[in-house]
């Protein structure tokens, strides 16, 4: 998805265009004092469109392809990344990347989905859609994770599994199912945020932990706006009344209770700042590993365990 996708972004693309253009013209008469009134009225206006999207439109952004995405976060956050490939059972998925890392002076193995950059590498990873090997190779690294006693990062990022026939073949239901028994009960801490799009089971897969973050922009949801409304309404066209009814956003989750806390992005989306985006990621998982590393392990478990199975709750009448 290109900013020329995003509708209610045409404006400020536009203004965007006009600075630059404005930039690259040797120093004259009122240049400066043009860029700079174009500068605050893109602000300005920036923040008038951000400040009222819809949830459709709120999804939209989260699945802006210039978003930053995992290996970003690895490569502006983290030191000494070395990659694990394949789940010693099948294939590697280019979907899903896992390694181990140093972030501020610690040793941490990180897994997320990857979507890539460019046609040929988004092909390459599927669209971040992964397959049980995706999975299988998560849960590797978890396993080692809990050996070396090691935290987890987990950054979600994904339309949903993939729904094709191998996948399902080769197990897709029952890894998923296998990463989230492990989950559980890892003797390690987990820290998960949800980057971009949190689609279904394919984003659940790699994201239960002992602290769960959104970014602002980003969704998390049961099912795509697209395939609630293919199946309520036999019509895809309704996807913005679909969005609306599944309260898919981040501030929909936190008030669920689903999620810890909402990271702030830059006026006009992480796609708009990637640097800013990735260093409010950073501190905000700083700060959650100094509580959950600070936890013995038992009680740790005991609080994950608590916190998932309060989010349902059945009333009687």
């Amino acid at each position: 998805m290109r900013p020329s996708e995003v509708p209610f972004e045409a404006p400020l693309t536009d203004l965007r265009r006009r600075i630059e253009e404005l930039e690259s013209y040797p120093e004259g008469s009122g240049r400066s004092k043009e860029i700079a009134r174009l500068k605050e009225k893109l602000e300005r206006d920036t923040v008038e469109v951000y400040g009222n999207l819809t949830r459709w439109e709120r999804t939209l952004v989260a699945r802006h392809s210039d978003r930053p995405h995992t290996l970003d976060y690895v490569e502006h956050l983290m030191s000494d990344w070395i990659e694990i490939h394949g789940d010693r059972a099948y294939a590697d998925d280019p979907a899903i990347v896992a390694g181990i890392a140093s972030f501020m002076g610690r040793p941490v193995a990180i897994v997320g989905h990857e979507k890539g950059r460019g046609t040929k590498e988004r092909i390459e990873r599927n669209f971040g859609q992964a397959r049980p090997e995706g999975y299988r190779k998560a849960l590797r690294l978890l396993k080692l994770a809990e050996r070396f006693k090691m935290p987890v990062l987990c950054l979600v990022d994904t339309p949903g599994a993939y729904p094709g026939l191998g996948a399902e073949q080769r197990g897709q239901a029952e890894a998923i199912a296998r990463n989230l028994l492990e989950m559980a009960t890892l003797r390690t801490p987990i820290v998960v945020t949800i980057t971009g799009e949190g689609g279904s089971g394919g984003a659940l897969g790699i994201a239960m932990g002992d602290r769960v973050f959104m970014l602002e922009y980003s969704v998390y949801s049961v099912i795509s706006p697209e395939g609630c409304a293919a199946i309520l309404w036999k019509d895809q066209d309704k996807k913005e009344v679909a969005a609306d009814a599944l309260r898919l956003t981040a501030p929909d989750i936190f008030e669920l209770g689903v999620v810890d806390a909402v990271i702030p992005e830059p006026a006009g989306g992480a796609h708009a700042n990637r640097s800013e985006t990735i260093q409010n990621v950073g501190g905000t998982i700083a700060a959650a590993l100094a509580e959950v590393e600070a936890l013995p392990i038992d009680k740790l478990l005991d609080q994950r365990y608590r916190r998932f199975r309060k989010l349902g709750f059945l009333i009687e009448g």
